[in-house]
C-alpha cells in the first residue's frame, strides 16, 4: 500500500568512502552493510519533494519542501535474493508536522531546520543549491552541472547510488522497520563543480565530523522523478 506518493527532483549526492566499523555499531537487525567494489560509502544528499500527498490526500503548506540527509547502504537477503537500501543518520526538512509523522509512524530520524534552496536553470549549466541552518549557522550543498541527461552505466557507482529501493530503520533492539520505495531509473547530469559547507560534527555527532575535511569520491545530480513510498513492515 503506498503511504506517500511525490516528487524527487534535482538530488544532489555527495558519496564519502568510510571505515565500515564506523557505521556498525548503528545497524539495524537484519541488515548488513552493501558495498560498491569493496568500498563502504555514506552519502550527503540534498532534493527538494514535490507535489506531496499522503495516503493520496495533499497536505496543505506541506506538499512542497527541501530535505538533506545523510545516509548509508545496506542490504538484507530474502527470498533468495537481496533487497538493497539505505539506513538514515539524520534526515532534515523545514516542517515540525513531517518531522512529527516520520518520527512517529516511521521511527525515522527526522529534524526541524530553517531551509532554503536555489535551481538556476540554464542552456548552459544547472545549478542546484541547498542550505539549512543549525545553531546559528547555514550549512551549504551546492552543485554545478551540465543541463544534458545521460544514463547511468549498467553496474556503475552512479547506478549503486540511486539504485537502492528499500528504507531501514532501527524500532528497537530486536526490531527493524522495513519499508519500499518506488520510482524508474533516473537520468544524470555530468557535474563540473561543487561545494560543501557542513558542519558535520555539530549536525549528525562527532564520529562523522572528520567528513568536513574529506574529499567525496563522487558527487551526483540526478533529475529525479515520481516516487512512492510504501507502508512498513516489522522484521
Amino acid at each position: 500500500m503506498t503511504f506517500l506518493s511525490a516528487e524527487w527532483r534535482n538530488l544532489i549526492m555527495a558519496n564519502y568512502a568510510v571505515d565500515p566499523e564506523l557505521l556498525r555499531p548503528h545497524l539495524p537487525k537484519g541488515v548488513e552493510l552493501d558495498l560498491f567494489e569493496g568500498v563502504c560509502y555514506v552519502s550527503l544528499v540534498g532534493f527538494k519533494f514535490v507535489n506531496t500527498r499522503m495516503l493520496g490526500v495533499p497536505i496543505p503548506f506541506h506538499t512542497n519542501f527541501e530535505e538533506v540527509n545523510l545516509r548509508y547502504y545496506v542490504r538484507r537477503f530474502v527470498d533468495g535474493a537481496w533487497r538493497r537500501g539505505v539506513v538514515f543518520t539524520k534526515e532534515i526538512v523545514p516542517r515540525t508536522a513531517i518531522t512529527l509523522v516520520a518520527r512517529n509512524l516511521y521511527r525515522e530520524p527526522y529534524q526541524t531546520m530553517p531551509m532554503r534552496h536555489r535551481w538556476d536553470l540554464t542552456p548552459t549549466q544547472k545549478t542546484i543549491d541547498y542550505q539549512w541552518k543549525y545553531a546559528g549557522k547555514w550549512n551549504r550543498f551546492t552543485v554545478n552541472a551540465k543541463p544534458e541527461s545521460l544514463e547511468m552505466g549498467v553496474g556503475s557507482e552512479p547506478e549503486f547510488i540511486t539504485e537502492h529501493y528499500y528504507g531501514y530503520t532501527r524500532w528497537d533492539d530486536l526490531h527493524t522497520k522495513e519499508y519500499g520505495v518506488k520510482h524508474p531509473r533516473w537520468l544524470v547530469n555530468p557535474v563540473q563543480s561543487y561545494e560543501i559547507d557542513v558542519d558535520f560534527g555539530a549536525l549528525y555527532g562527532e564520529q562523522f565530523a572528520f567528513l568536513g575535511k574529506e574529499t567525496p569520491r563522487s558527487v551526483l545530480l540526478a533529475e529525479g522523478s515520481a516516487i512512492e513510498v510504501l507502508t512498513n513492515n516489522t522484521i
